[in-house]
């Protein structure tokens, strides 16, 4: 009788031995061009976006990555998952208090909607929501950079008239929307000095209300004629803020007079005439009340 419970046990290890590799490969590592494979799928935007989230991944998110995953047809979100997923930290498994035994209960969850406390990187707004306070990831949108107006002009003094330079971003709208127009920023940036959107601190960004034209949010960033290029957006776009240091890493900024009902975005450096042909923003919407 032990015999043969000792036979069963054994068989049962040497089970699990063998399937394990297959558990192990269950999980396969995402990349771009798996994830073009689920878009050439006709697999809809909300499955490849969970899949993002929750397989690992090792993603090209350089220019020319993005830019490749733009003529396969990627929509800007799915893009734009990619990129956050790229940045987000790996979350740390929790920890048993020392000492306490298997018993022992897990530290408390911090607050997710407590600003004052490290967040994934990133730039959240801070509003009213129906429970109170929340804190809201900004949209991260790609937006691709083109001549836009001023051609004739241009061409009727010879190339001294300016033509405009402008981001376009897909979409009439952002899918983070507010009608707090008291609305307050957080910028949370890793403590080990890692940057998102080519910066470290708020001050490099600039605060920016789009120009709606149908199906898409256009905003200035420069200018170029016969004589050269000139960089720099709409003054009429721009909108201050200011901002201060919570805590390292974290920063808190304040628009400098209310937001109208609207499409606005924060565009990181690079959003500039003459820069690479796609690039990031951080984007939201104003709705009135």
């Amino acid at each position: 009788m032990r015999f043969k419970m000792l036979l069963v046990a054994t068989l049962a290890v040497c089970s699990a031995i063998c399937m394990a590799p297959q558990t192990l490969n269950a999980q396969q590592t995402m990349n771009n061009d798996a994830v073009i494979k689920l878009v050439k799928a006709g697999l809809s935007e909300d499955l490849i976006i969970s899949t993002i989230n929750s397989q690992p991944g090792a993603y090209d998110t350089t220019t020319d990555g993005l830019i490749a995953l733009k003529k396969a047809g990627v929509s800007d979100k799915v893009v734009g998952a990619i990129v956050t997923k790229s940045v987000a930290p790996v979350a740390a498994p929790v920890e048993r208090v020392a000492n306490q035994g298997e018993g022992a209960q897990p530290a408390a969850v911090s607050d997710p909607n407590d600003p004052n406390v490290p967040h994934d990187p990133g730039i959240y707004m801070y509003t009213k929501g129906a429970n109170g306070m929340e804190l809201t990831m900004l949209e991260l949108s790609v937006y691709s950079q083109g001549k836009t107006g001023g051609f004739l002009a241009s061409a009727m003094t010879y190339g001294i008239a300016k033509v405009k330079m402008k981001a376009v971003v897909q979409g009439s709208h952002s899918s983070v929307h507010t009608s707090d127009s008291g609305i307050v920023f957080y910028f949370y940036f890793e403590d080990s000095g890692k940057s998102f959107g080519g910066a470290t601190t708020p001050n490099i960004y600039t605060l920016l209300k789009f120009d709606e034209k149908g199906n898409t949010r256009e905003v200035q960033t420069g200018s170029m004629n016969a004589f050269g290029t000139s960089t720099g957006t709409d003054n009429a776009a721009s909108s201050g803020f200011t901002y201060t240091k919570v805590k390292p890493g974290i920063y808190k900024v304040i628009p400098a007079g209310v937001l109208v009902p609207g499409e606005y975005c924060f565009m990181p450096p690079g959003g500039q005439a003459g820069a690479a042909a796609a690039s990031q923003m951080f984007a939201f919407g104003i709705t009135a009340k």
